[in-house]
């Protein structure tokens, strides 16, 4: 791990997997966007803050997913530091009881194992009509963009770089992703078009880029997201139900399945799809002999 000085006073860890922008309030006191993995790069993050001295004043998070929120509590309980997130994304990751309403398909067991360290007490709830936040004494800007997650958020730094999370992934994660996450795929594609209409100096992708523009790559993610729908919709015949598909997707894209986690997380990512395919009209649901079954639309 590394850091990396994005401009002015916004620098970013580089975990290998993720980048985590960080703002230096002054040579001590940083507030971190993110807080990544707890498993895997909770040790190398806490070695670096050590390394360099800093201490955590300050959380801001773009949404509440498992790589992005994982040493939330960690990082708290160690420095005091204050927690803020966008009102329904701390809702989610208030309980453990929560989170099983929002992962849906997994039981409660599963997520008491799992992801029983995303829970998190949220000190600034940070309101759907806000466009700014003062945390620390430092004021950032802040962009509504859902469909990632039901509230995921993009963060502007006062040195004008803009950290988008989860909004849009690197190049090098789209060659490589073969079933990307959104949570609602039609508000997904929306934000990611509202990036268009920003200008800032820099702009940081969580998994895992910085740009000095990115134009082409919200172009480019839109168009990814939309054909992995598409070839959904291509593994679709006749009247299939969930499972049906979800049998041929993971056939059709060499998903590797190990596990009754990693099957509900994909399980989620193509309910995602489908759900979009359905509001598209591209495909219809209709019951027979007791199931839910989805056909394409001639």
């Amino acid at each position: 791990m590394e850091i990396i000085q994005i401009k002015g006073n916004t620098f970013c860890i580089d975990t290998g997997m993720t980048y985590i922008p960080f703002y230096k309030i002054n040579e001590k006191e940083i507030v971190m966007l993110d807080t990544g993995w707890a498993e895997g790069e909770r040790e190398g993050i806490q070695k670096l803050l050590d390394e360099n001295d800093y201490s955590v004043s300050g959380l801001i998070c773009s949404h509440a997913h498992i790589d992005h929120i994982g040493n939330n509590s960690y990082l708290k309980n160690k420095y005091n530091c204050v927690i803020a997130m966008a009102e329904f994304e701390a809702l989610i990751c208030s309980s453990a009881v929560n989170l099983k309403v929002y992962f849906g398909n997994q039981t409660l067991s599963d997520v008491e194992q799992h992801n029983d360290h995303m829970v998190c007490e949220t000190d600034i709830m940070i309101a759907d009509h806000q466009d700014r936040i003062l945390i620390c004494g430092v004021k950032f800007r802040i962009l509504h963009t859902p469909g990632h997650s039901p509230a995921h958020l993009c963060i502007i730094t006062p040195d004008d770089v803009a950290y988008l999370g989860d909004c849009l992934i690197s190049d090098e994660v789209m060659q490589s992703a073969k079933m990307p996450y959104a949570y609602i795929l039609r508000e997904d594609l929306k934000s990611k078009a509202t990036l268009y209409g920003i200008r800032c100096a820099k702009y940081v992708v969580a998994h895992k880029g910085i740009y000095d523009n990115i134009t082409q790559l919200i172009t480019d993610n839109i168009n990814f997201y939309k054909g992995r729908a598409e070839r959904v919709l291509a593994v679709i015949e006749g009247t299939m139900t969930m499972e049906e598909i979800m049998k041929a997707v993971i056939h059709h894209f060499h998903i590797s399945i190990n596990s009754s986690n990693r099957y509900a997380v994909i399980e989620r990512m193509l309910k995602s799809n489908v759900e979009y395919l359905h509001e598209a009209r591209l495909i219809k649901r209709n019951v027979e002999d007791g199931f839910l079954k989805y056909s394409k639309l001639e």
